[in-house]
């Protein structure tokens, strides 16, 4: 006669079977994120970190606030996602990398601040997974307040998709179980994006303008280590072109670079009086003659004004 298992050796033989059967993401479950960053006291330090496709692109949108902030005891970082190995007329490949890096170096030095050169191509920055993830870390190991990027809106692929990556990085970063390997923020940092002129879909709408009148100068010495863009032309220049901007005179080559970004950061404190004006008053408002300004992306935080006054600690 067949012999019957006993009921809880049956249960038991069940509950294996289950087990064994069980899909994949009951075991994902286990596993552990990283710990949230330590939580801090209320902190006095500002940590701010930059996005830009090239090496050149953070030092040309945000260099004269970052020396701001530096001359205040905060810490800036300015990432270039890519390497600028086709960003020259002459030259390109692992000699150019080498080159722009080196001058971000310099730049940095200059300026008080950090940088970082990710070595991806240029030309090739992709929105993918794998360079979300390297942007979220970054972000993460920064401890960053405030972050900054071109808008998705822009001429140049990879300035496109550096705003696509860093927009998809909001958010994530409070994330525990994406890139569990780096300990996640508790807070959603502030998210802005560089100007530009493009008007579709929408123009740059700025909600922080700041006069650089005050280190402009110095914004314009710490450019001047960017010689193979400002004095060579980069990629649409010419051989003519570093004799044309007096590339191999100290003294004529400043003045020439002064003038240059005198006129940009002109041109931007004319187009954006009116938010000057609104941060500055009227009188001191009308008075700037240079600015850099910046488009609260309405994935990170939202700081009210009087939380932008504590980001941007220049309006008093």
């Amino acid at each position: 006669m067949q012999r019957v298992p006993h009921p809880r050796r049956l249960i038991a033989l069940s509950l294996c079977l289950t087990l064994a059967t069980a899909p994949a993401w009951l075991g994902a479950q286990e596993k552990k994120a990283a710990e949230p960053a330590p939580a801090e006291p209320e902190k006095k330090e500002l940590r701010i970190i930059a996005f830009g496709a090239h090496p050149d692109d953070p030092e040309f949108q945000i260099g004269g606030c970052a020396i701001k902030w530096t001359q205040l005891g905060h810490k800036v970082k300015l990432v270039a996602c890519t390497n600028g190995d086709i960003g020259h007329w002459g030259m390109s490949g692992g000699e150019l990398a080498q080159r722009r890096t080196a001058e971000v170096q310099e730049a940095a030095r200059r300026m008080g601040t950090e940088v970082e050169v990710l070595d991806i191509h240029d030309g090739e920055l992709l929105p993918t997974l794998e360079n979300r993830q390297k942007i979220v870390r970054l972000i993460r190991e920064w401890k960053a307040d405030i972050v900054f990027s071109h808008r998705p809106y822009d001429y140049h692929p990879d300035h496109r998709n550096v705003g696509l990556l860093v927009q998809d990085a909001a958010f994530m970063v409070m994330v525990p179980y994406f890139c569990p390997d780096t300990p996640y923020l508790r807070k959603n940092p502030a998210f802005f994006f560089f100007p530009d002129g493009f008007t579709k879909p929408y123009p740059f709408t700025p909600d922080v303008a700041v006069s650089i009148d005050d280190v402009f100068d110095a914004k314009v010495q710490a450019l001047d280590a960017l010689e193979s863009q400002v004095y060579e032309g980069g990629a649409t220049g010419t051989p003519e072109t570093r004799a044309q901007r007096f590339g191999d005179d100290p003294v004529r080559r400043l003045a020439f670079l002064k003038r240059s970004w005198s006129s940009r950061h002109g041109n931007l404190a004319n187009r954006f009086r009116d938010e000057l004006v609104e941060w500055y008053g009227e009188e001191k408002g009308k008075a700037v003659k240079h600015a850099e300004a910046f488009e609260l992306c309405e994935y990170g935080s939202r700081p009210s004004q009087a939380e932008l006054k504590r980001l941007f600690p220049f309006f008093d």
